[in-house]
């Protein structure tokens, strides 16, 4: 965090100074482990185990905040009778398992009874069918030991570790986890993240102030982007994409995606005032307020699925705006060999980055892999603005928007991304309004209203008014209307609404997120450009959603009959009939802590006044998760999809849903192949930003971290008879890179089951192009799905060291063959792997079919 997330870390050592312990997990000694109390070194992938172990250490001795846990959590839901665990057969599979599609049935973890929203409960915690019971059997077998044997991580420290956290832990203290792709970027990275949440449930830190997870997003809007997200599998606000054959209706899209109960009752309002801001006065109930020009989700169309339909010559031409494919996306060589099937190719940055030139200078032409003679590819280059050359709002990892000034103007044709997409747009728009082309409808219902200045920008405050919400109905003399005519000079909208609780599903209101609403309201102040802090929390700087929250769920920092947990730690409480207290209470103002629903309720009356997880059916935190995840309702132990050793708790070793993208261009080493015997993981510098667009260009920046290296403990280095800043070579199944020998204590040996485990460790910011260059580590890096969010594995994969210099041009080819031989081998080398054309996995569990080479 204090290399990668600097700013972030300021607040922890403010922490520190004030009494806080700092635990630092990580396979490498960084900047945070010099600033922490406590360094773990931890085998990269191995993270659920060490989260196992604290919660079987909590649940065994029995240190859970129990009044929390009973109250608050799903731990006295009792669970169905056909429910099975992978520790029934110590297999590592759920029950609902069909090895034919690669997918669960989830049936079986559903609650016992009808439904989520009135779940049966033992509040003693006996019941041997009750979440909590199950989930202290699940852990049972990850002791000390095991976590020793699996993360090579000593007892003693592990004891260390869990004393530390549950001392800090209570009614009266709280701890907080903060993690980034160093959880994500794993074949169970979703499953990570839910042991934390675990373990912080148990422990009584979700919901009050101090407590909580953390997500460190590695760009100033990442949380933005998911927000109002660039994904392919969501709408604004976390609405699920409509999926093709089975939501062709607006009524059975809703039918599917809203429960009885919870603040996600209300999807009806959200989704068609969100259809509302896409369409306008077109989006009408006769035609399902425009719900037939949304995109279905028929499959997997991920970045991963277009990049192979890419390679096969399936995709014509890409839009890559703000990233770089050939440097930040796993399996690089195979990225960029894909990108000269391409027709078109649509590049916009700040500089010329390696997709803008593989063309003519990436490393596949100096071995003649490619050949600029032959490659087709029509490239176009838009310079982009950079962040002080545009206005807008950034989302950080708090849910806090902050809207950002123009400080410059961008110099020549420099454009930000919203005057690209809009003028973009225009032209769409106006080819489609030419057509007759029934395909070209959804273009010409589109209400691309928004005001310009006189260069042709959108005005970003317009659209932020369109994503607060408005009331759609022209009220031209009514106060609170924000930016109220279009481009044209018409009236186009009605007044503000005050926040979601204000939508509507009648067509009646329009609004571009229900999250964000609020941040722009009648009142006509931009929050999000709020800058004057008014309590610890930072009310009055910037916005927070929903509704200025600053802490989610906050109905957990009071006590079961509304009074503080602690003085020290109050937040909201009970007072006066209504829910008061420091923050925005994230509870329905009104209800009784004493309320109790007879079962036939709907909404947030469906949930009892001890019910602080409002967006759950049940109102309850989930330790276990009776539906939505495609890996299991409970996390699970699996080894990274390349390891060196096998699972030592399960008999299968990798996670059985993950997706495999199988192809002869992206091969994985079988568990423990002695070609590949080191772990390696990557990470980030702070001198460099991700894929090196905004940072290897910069002379100073350049200076600082002038060339790629690799981390190894003197002890391989000594194996492999390697000095410190020595040339050597990295290789893969996938590809090899050059790298100098950075030789350090700060990466150790790891004894893993009586077996010595080496890790290396590597930057991935170094590319071809630009005044500093070094090959790119995902050149080694395989393409794979985690199941929930299709999100590959760079943090834990293994490769061979091999000392010298890579070797130029077409002598690479004969060196990679005879270190990662590919001749005459399955496209399917590790044993649990699918073969080619064998269904994806997941909820998009299909045969691939992909073309791609076998040999």
């Amino acid at each position: 965090m204090a290399e990668a997330h600097p700013v972030g870390f300021r607040w922890v050592m403010k922490a520190k100074e004030r009494g806080a312990t700092v635990i630092h997990v990580d396979p490498r000694f960084s900047r945070t482990s010099a600033l922490a109390d406590i360094w773990v070194p931890i085998r990269a992938g191995s993270d659920i185990t060490f989260l196992g172990g604290i919660i079987h250490h909590v649940i065994e001795n029995e240190l859970f905040f129990r009044e929390y846990v009973v109250h608050y959590t799903n731990a006295s839901c009792i669970l169905r009778d056909d429910y099975r665990d992978p520790e029934d057969n110590a297999d590592g599979f759920f029950s609902g398992w069909n090895e034919a599609t690669r997918n669960y049935s989830m049936q079986s973890w559903q609650y016992k009874g009808e439904g989520l929203s009135f779940p049966e409960r033992d509040l003693t915690l006996q019941d041997r069918q009750c979440v909590f019971q199950k989930l202290k059997r699940h852990f049972a077998r990850y002791t000390p030991e095991m976590v020793e044997k699996v993360c090579g991580i000593p007892p003693a420290l592990f004891h260390k570790v869990a004393d530390t956290l549950v001392r800090a832990s209570g009614p009266d203290k709280t701890a907080a986890i903060c993690y980034a792709v160093g959880w994500t970027q794993h074949s169970k990275g979703v499953q990570i993240i839910r042991t934390a949440s675990i373990l912080q449930l148990l422990l009584g830190n979700i919901g009050r102030p101090g407590g909580g997870i953390l997500a460190l997003r590695g760009h100033a809007s990442i949380q933005g982007s998911t927000d109002i997200p660039t994904l392919y599998d969501i709408l604004p606000g976390y609405l699920a994409m409509p999926l093709g054959g089975g939501e062709e209706t607006l009524q059975k899209y809703l039918d599917a995606h809203t429960p009885k109960t919870g603040l996600w009752s209300n999807t009806p309002a959200y989704f068609i005032s969100l259809l509302k801001a896409y369409y306008g006065e077109r989006a009408t109930p006769e035609n399902d307020f425009g719900y037939n020009w949304i995109p279905k989700l028929t499959a997997d169309h991920s970045f991963f699925e277009y990049l192979y339909d890419m390679a096969d010559g399936k995709m014509e031409g890409m839009f890559l705006i703000g990233q770089n494919s050939a440097v930040g996306a796993p399996n690089s060589r195979f990225q960029r060999k894909s990108m000269a099937k391409l027709k078109w190719f649509v590049i916009r940055d700040m500089v010329e980055t390696e997709p803008a030139r593989f063309w003519r200078d990436s490393a596949e032409i100096e071995r003649g892999e490619l050949k600029t003679e032959e490659i087709e590819t029509e490239v176009f280059f838009f310079p982009a603005a950079g962040h002080a050359e545009k206005e807008g709002a950034f989302t950080n990892t708090q849910r806090l928007l902050q809207w950002r000034e123009k400080a410059v103007e961008p110099p020549g044709d420099c454009r930000s991304e919203a005057w690209f997409i809009h003028q973009l747009a225009l032209r769409l728009i106006a080819k489609a309004k030419a057509s007759d082309d029934p395909m070209d409808e959804p273009l010409r219902a589109l209400d691309w209203w928004y005001p310009e200045d006189e260069f042709g920008e959108p005005k970003m405050e317009a659209v932020l008014a369109e994503i607060n919400g408005w009331k759609t109905e022209l009220q031209p003399n009514a106060e609170g209307i924000l930016f109220g005519k279009d481009r044209e000079g018409r009236h186009h909208h009605g007044p503000q609404v005050a926040d979601y609780n204000e939508l509507r599903a009648d067509g009646s209101t329009a609004c571009g997120a229900w999250i964000y609403s609020g941040v722009f309201s009648r009142d006509g102040v931009n929050k999000a450009n709020a800058r004057k802090s008014k309590d610890y929390l930072g009310h009055g700087w910037g916005f927070s959603w929903p509704s200025d929250r600053r802490i989610i769920y906050n109905r957990a920092s009071a006590k079961p009959n509304g009074e503080p947990w602690s003085e020290r730690k109050k937040l909201v409480w009970w007072e006066s009939e209504k829910w008061t207290g420091i923050d925005v209470p994230d509870f329905k103002p009104t209800k009784h802590p004493d309320y109790r629903p007879e079962g036939n309720e709907s909404g947030l009356d469906g949930h009892r006044g001890d019910a602080p997880f409002i967006l759950h059916e049940d109102g309850l935190g989930w330790m276990y998760v009776p539906e939505g995840l495609q890996d299991g309702p409970m996390p699970t132990h699996y080894e990274p999809l390349e390891s060196p050793v096998h699972n030592a708790l399960y008999s299968r070793d990798t996670n059985p849903v993950v997706n495999w993208f199988t192809r002869g261009e992206n091969r994985f080493a079988p568990p423990g192949d002695p070609r590949f015997p080191y772990v390696l993981t990557t990470y980030r510098l702070t001198e460099h930003h991700t894929g090196g667009g905004m940072t290897r260009f910069l002379s100073h920046l350049s200076e600082l971290q002038p060339e790629m290296f690799v981390e190894m403990s003197p002890e391989l280095a000594r194996e492999l008879k390697i000095d410190n800043s020595d040339y050597v070579c990295l290789v893969s199944l996938r590809g090899a890179i050059e790298a100098r020998a950075l030789v350090s204590r700060r990466i150790r040996p790891m004894k893993l089951n009586g077996k010595t485990v080496h890790q290396v460790a590597v930057p991935f910011h170094f590319g071809a192009a630009g005044p500093l260059r070094g090959n790119a580590a995902n050149n080694l890096v395989a393409i794979s799905g985690e199941p929930n969010v299709t999100i590959m594995e760079s943090k834990a994969l293994v490769c061979n060291i091999i000392p010298g210099r890579l070797p130029r041009g077409a002598a690479f080819l004969d060196w990679i063959e005879r270190h990662a031989p590919q001749s005459g081998q399955p496209p399917n080398l590790h044993p649990e792997q699918p073969p080619l054309g064998a269904p994806s996995g997941g909820k998009f569990s299909r045969g691939h079919g992909k073309e791609g080479k076998t040999e």
